[in-house]
């Protein structure tokens, strides 16, 4: 798998899914602990599934040490599902997708690659979060939003980049 594909995992999965927690969140303030465990449980049947398949495979690590509400956007057989179902099995699922792709970026990246794509993604998270559902940006906000920022020009040196290039025009014009 490519990096780019895992670092589009990463920023469309995680950011639909801040997309549904705050839909959740805002209908259903007190949705947290569902929210949670629905994801734990998915990840994990998705693990027993397809990591383990079915509990067949061994563990590397032992298992043992050896001694010692409002109804919807959807007819089910005649039935409606309420919004809130809706909106969790969209969380769920872009939550796997958001966690699918920084697995493969941590096998194809420099952890501190990572962990800059994932500051980045949460930032434009906090960005969707602001713009679309009218969140506060409050001081603290810019701060952080400074410091992502003079992180990633650091990171990706171009701070270094600029300063050749400044000295490459001060050569030339010395050698004019």
């Amino acid at each position: 798998m490519s990096t780019l594909f895992a670092i589009a995992l990463v920023f469309v999965g995680c950011c639909s899914n801040v997309v549904f927690l705050e839909l959740l969140v805002r209908d259903f303030p007190g949705c947290g602990n569902i929210v949670t465990f629905a994801q734990f449980a998915f990840i994990a049947l998705e693990g027993f599934i397809f990591e383990t398949n079915f509990g067949r495979k061994k563990p590397h690590i032992p298992l043992r040490i050896p001694i010692m509400s409002s109804p919807v956007e959807v007819p089910v057989i005649g039935l409606s599902v309420p919004v809130m179902w809706l909106y969790l099995l969209m969380n769920v699922i872009t939550q796997y997708v958001c966690i699918r792709g920084v697995f493969i970026l941590t096998t194809e990246c420099a952890s501190l690659t990572v962990t800059l794509v994932v500051t980045l993604r949460k930032f434009l998270s906090l960005i969707i979060s602001i713009l679309y559902f009218h969140n506060p940006f409050t001081a603290w906000h810019w701060v952080g939003t400074a410091v992502v920022f003079l992180g990633t020009l650091l990171y990706t040196e171009v701070w270094s980049s600029v300063r050749a290039a400044v000295k490459g025009e001060k050569a030339d014009k010395k050698a004019e």
